[in-house]
């Protein structure tokens, strides 16, 4: 547990810089909102695109079970809210939070620690699509939530634009496209992309902190409940099964379990921030899911 301990506390130390420095007022909501731009906008960008240009490979099949397993969630979430009659902008927000983790800040020291260089090349193949396709996910979901009452033409263009409009989802694609024709990316490009990515996971925490101050978290701990359930329990279970029921190496099902076990990651808020639907339900997600991640991490990790 003292291994996950070091990884969590950090986490919960910047949040409550966040919190403070608002409830202080040594930060306003106008200067709130620019970090908040700037983490969606520049700094996560950057990272993405660094990461995904950096030629990482192998966990091709761990890879494939963990979106299999993921989708499945995200799906049931969204059919689940469906049939509890809530609206589509309800419950996708919480589809993401149900299975966007924290793979970057949390996943990479704690992979690194337990399972070595091998267990974070499977870890680096996976974060570079669990953005692409989550957060496009996502966005599309959310543009649909939007115009639902659009004709399905101008519902389709409203999809598309909502998608090339997403700074986070163009930054993976041009990623993508930019490693499929083996270009290089400059030495002093990718330090300059590196110096702004490494701000993403620190000021997304501290402008979930700054957020808090505005929240009513108690009134949506039944929906945080069920959504931090899902994310904890629910996916790394499927994650496990599915990696045994297809024979993958003691590795590969520890790897990849592990990171189905990661707490919601904080660009779930910041996607929920950008659309203005869920923030409090996101940003409680966030919380305690890391809370009860130094819980469930331990017992995963001791299992393996």
């Amino acid at each position: 547990m003292g291994q996950v301990l070091d990884v969590v506390a950090p986490v919960f130390a910047i949040i409550a810089v966040g919190f403070l420095a608002h409830w202080r007022g040594m930060i306003g909501k106008p200067g709130i909102q620019g970090l908040n731009s700037f983490a969606f906008a520049v700094a996560t960008p950057a990272l993405l695109f660094a990461s995904g240009t950096a030629g990482h490979s192998g966990g091709g099949w761990a890879g494939l079970v963990f979106f299999a397993a993921a989708f499945t969630v995200y799906g049931g979430v969204l059919l689940a809210g469906r049939w509890l009659g809530w609206s589509l902008r309800r419950s996708g927000p919480m589809a993401l939070d149900a299975t966007f983790g924290n793979t970057v800040m949390m996943g990479i020291p704690l992979i690194l620690a337990a399972y070595g260089q091998q267990g974070l090349s499977i870890l680096l193949v996976i974060i570079a699509l669990h953005s692409l396709l989550l957060l496009t996910t996502a966005t599309v979901v959310a543009e649909l939530a939007q115009n639902a009452q659009a004709r399905k033409l101008l519902l389709l263009r409203a999809s598309i634009l909502g998608v090339m409009r997403n700074p986070i989802v163009m930054a993976v694609l041009s990623a993508l496209v930019w490693s499929t024709l083996g270009l290089p990316v400059p030495d002093w490009l990718r330090r300059a992309l590196n110096l702004v990515g490494a701000a993403t996971p620190g000021v997304s925490l501290f402008c979930l902190g700054a957020s808090l101050l505005g929240f009513n978290l108690a009134a949506g701990w039944r929906q945080m409940s069920v959504t931090v359930a899902a994310k904890l329990l629910l996916l790394p279970a499927m994650v496990f099964c599915l990696c045994r029921l297809l024979g993958l190496s003691d590795l590969e099902v520890a790897v990849t379990t592990t990171i189905a076990a990661l707490p919601t990651g904080a660009n779930a808020f910041l996607m929920s921030n950008r659309y203005g639907v869920g923030m409090a339900e996101s940003g409680a997600a966030v919380l305690g899911s890391s809370l009860l991640s130094v819980v469930t991490l331990s017992v995963v990790l001791a299992l393996f």
